[in-house]
């Protein structure tokens, strides 16, 4: 059987992702995937302990799926000490550690869920932004490296899609609604059938790519 993990899987659009690839088992006889969907009590990536007991207990998958919550939304002069060092581990170095210690089977899928804001910064999402852009280089970087083991990995980069995150963070969500160009947010199945339809079609040659993930919202070229 086929392994997956989805980190924060319980919830948003690491549930889309992990609903969208257990779909991959409906209508067989015998199920093809095992789906590890995380919650913050099976692993906190803030936590790096939580982080080593987890990988102790899931030393290889054929396919992972980085994901987790981010940082409230403040003010530059409002940023401490101890919010740098929380997501940096939430956001940057579990993910790190986790990529090290986990073996990715040959022929196995690595996706980054980052955001679109590591296209056009947020002011209001400075440490979102800072740790999402250093960890899309890292896999960037590594994507050559795993492609020689036909291993794919791409960068998911959501926009607003109907989340609690984007529901905590936006007060009138019709309003921003009517600013995007599909006149609606994203929907979280969305993304997880894109993961779904990347995996079931076996397509390898998109590698080391970010994918906006955001109805046109970003006005970046690339």
């Amino acid at each position: 059987m086929n392994k997956a993990i989805v980190l924060a899987g319980s919830r948003g659009i690491g549930k889309g992702i992990a609903d969208s690839i257990e779909s991959m088992n409906n209508g067989l006889k015998w199920p093809k995937w095992e789906v590890i969907r995380t919650s913050t009590n099976d692993v906190d990536t803030s936590n790096l302990n939580t982080v080593k007991r987890f990988i102790d207990k899931n030393p290889y998958t054929d396919i992972l799926v980085l994901n987790t919550g981010g940082p409230p939304a403040q003010k530059f002069n409002d940023i401490t000490r101890q919010d740098c060092e929380k997501y940096h581990n939430q956001l940057f170095y579990s993910f790190f550690n986790i990529l090290q210690n986990i073996k990715i089977n040959d022929g196995g899928y690595v996706f980054l869920v980052s955001s679109f804001n590591i296209k056009e910064p947020s002011e209001k999402l400075m440490l979102s932004n800072a740790y999402r852009v250093a960890f899309t280089s890292v896999l960037k970087c590594l994507s050559k490296e795993f492609a020689k083991r036909n291993i794919t990995t791409i960068n998911i980069a959501p926009g607003p899609v109907d989340t609690d995150r984007i529901r905590g963070l936006v007060n009138d969500i019709p309003a921003l609604e009517e600013k995007l160009p599909l006149g609606r947010l994203g929907k979280t199945k969305e993304i997880g059938d894109f993961v779904k339809s990347i995996v079931e079609n076996k397509i390898k040659y998109l590698t080391g790519v970010t994918i906006n993930f955001d109805g046109g919202k970003s006005n970046s070229l690339f």
